[in-house]
């Protein structure tokens, strides 16, 4: 039959059929490729494991043994003979070495003659199928050279006992013979163990090449099954193709109008895409401004917290000028002093209302500032918080950095933090740390902040940055903070935040789980260090 007439009985056959076979040949092909690679990998995992567990870890052995017999006997025997080490170390030693040579000497024959490493049966069958022949096996050279071994094992521990004898009676010209005689006998065995570890190199080399061969084969047998999958496939695929050309033409007039439908449904597609996407700056800006509000009510609880004291100091100033006014004892100098004190403690008060009005005003421009200055900043609002809690807190910086961008949103991503750290760490008894590291690699900065508050539960991790995810009651927390640090973090800094738990070191002392905050900010082309 020509192939004229096989490629027109196929395209008589029915669309249905000729789909029919065009799934079973791909998925019947792919199943086969899979198996087939899965095979293969299986084949010369499980024979490369073999020939490791049963070529290598014998040669080990009998490298260990070698070096005992020479450390450990050798060695020992001519340090006691020389009376640089007692009969009694020598004797231990020796005990040890015997010890050490029958362990790894009995490891070494249950590798070898064990049953376990046996190829599998994937490769047993195409080396049978295949004609791929099998690595020489046999075992007369190996018996007969261990079997040597084992005599000169039995002459040494004879040799050792009849020196031990010896030198307990200080006769050193047989003991000298017997050191000869021992020595002789170490040597031999040396050569008998390196034989050994030639003979399991090549047979492992010989392992290889059958391995690689069975490799090739299944290599092809896959290369073979994937050149017939493809070509089966194409041919069903061509009168696929040319029975859905028929199909066209009866359908164009149907795609044209559900094109028109669909281009009406994208116009509105997109005024809703546009109204869901200013809903969701309006709610941005909602969330931004209960986090500015929520951070406002704490800058006020600071700046009633700084004032408190000064304030009481001035009422304390003006009741001392009234009393001594009342015992006459009020004279220039005295008014004076009072009054200069009065106006250090207002300039005090002043510089405090500056700095947190300086806080809360906009700059949508982005500005040059200082990424030493702006952590400092934001550790001296938070001064009264952590002292009040006693926690003691350290900035290292070998370097500073000048960054373009927002010097207050960025400072608010640190109060943030620092916030968290504080309610932490407001629950621990021990004394209460938090670190911040700057360094810098490349064309990035990376900030870590970190507390030895107990850090943060498994479950709760993940939700860390989820809007209005809180633990604390509502009167204490909104749970935006961390959200709209992970905001302005990525839209204004375009840098990332992240946090987990780790062990730590603070303060020379080691803390098995704190919280780290790791924040990473890209550094412009401009920018620079600043020592």
């Amino acid at each position: 039959m020509s192939i004229k007439n096989i490629l027109s009985y196929i395209d008589k056959i029915a669309f249905t059929y000729k789909t029919f076979f065009l799934l079973f040949i791909i998925i019947g092909g792919m199943i086969l490729i899979i198996i087939l690679s899965q095979i293969s990998i299986y084949t010369i995992k499980h024979d490369f494991d073999i020939l490791f567990e049963k070529r290598t870890k014998p040669i080990i052995r009998l490298e260990a043994i070698k070096d005992a017999y020479i450390v450990n006997i050798q060695d020992t025997i001519y340090d006691v003979h020389q009376k640089n080490i007692t009969l009694e170390q020598a004797y231990d030693v020796l005990d040890l070495g015997k010890q050490l040579i029958e362990k790894n000497w009995d490891e070494y024959l249950e590798i070898t003659f064990s049953q376990e490493y046996e190829t599998s049966w994937v490769t047993k069958i195409i080396k049978k199928l295949f004609f791929i022949g099998d690595q020489d096996k046999s075992k007369i050279l190996q018996n007969s050279i261990i079997s040597n071994i084992n005599d000169k094992d039995l002459n040494i521990e004879v040799l050792i006992d009849e020196i031990i004898i010896e030198l307990s009676n200080a006769n050193d010209e047989r003991v000298s013979y017997l050191i000869n005689s021992i020595n002789f006998e170490i040597n031999t065995i040396s050569i008998y163990i390196t034989n050994l570890t030639n003979y399991d190199l090549n047979m492992a080399i010989s392992e290889r090449r059958d391995t690689q061969k069975v490799f090739n084969t299944l290599s092809v047998i896959l290369n073979l099954s994937i050149v017939w999958v493809f070509l089966f496939s194409i041919i069903l695929s061509i009168f696929i193709i040319t029975h859905f050309k028929k199909l066209h033409f009866g359908l164009e007039d149907a795609v044209n109008e559900k094109t028109k439908e669909l281009l009406a449904l994208n116009e509105s597609l997109e005024k809703r895409i546009q109204d869901e996407v200013g809903n969701s700056r309006k709610k941005d800006l909602i969330m931004f401004q209960q986090a500015r509000l929520a951070s406002l009510g704490e800058m006020i609880a600071n700046i009633a917290h700084q004032w408190r004291q000064p304030l009481g100091s001035l009422m304390m100033i003006v009741q001392g000028i009234q009393t001594k006014m009342e015992l006459g004892k009020l004279n220039a100098e005295v008014l004076d002093n009072k009054v200069n004190d009065a106006i250090l403690l207002g300039e005090n008060m002043s510089k405090t209302l500056e700095d947190f009005q300086s806080f809360f005003k906009p700059n949508r421009d982005k500005e040059e500032f200082s990424l030493k200055d702006c952590i400092k900043h934001s550790f001296e609002l938070s001064k009264y918080l952590l002292d009040k809690e006693k926690i003691e807190f350290q900035i290292k910086m070998l370097h500073d950095v000048k960054l373009r961008g927002f010097f207050n949103e960025l400072s608010q991503v640190f109060l943030n933090i620092i916030s968290n750290s504080k309610d932490a760490l407001t629950t621990k008894r021990d004394q209460r740390f938090i670190e911040v590291t700057v360094k810098r690699s490349k064309n990035n900065i990376r900030i870590n902040i970190v507390d030895n508050g107990g850090g943060i539960d498994d479950e709760i991790l993940p939700h860390v940055f989820e809007p209005y995810y809180t633990t604390k009651y509502k009167s204490a927390g909104t749970g935006i903070g961390l959200y709209m640090s992970q905001q302005i973090m990525e839209r204004h800094m375009h840098g990332t935040i992240s946090c987990k738990n780790t062990y730590y070191k603070i303060a020379d002392r080691d803390f098995e789980r704190c919280t780290l905050f790791t924040m990473t900010i890209p550094i412009e082309e401009g920018d620079k260090d600043n020592d």
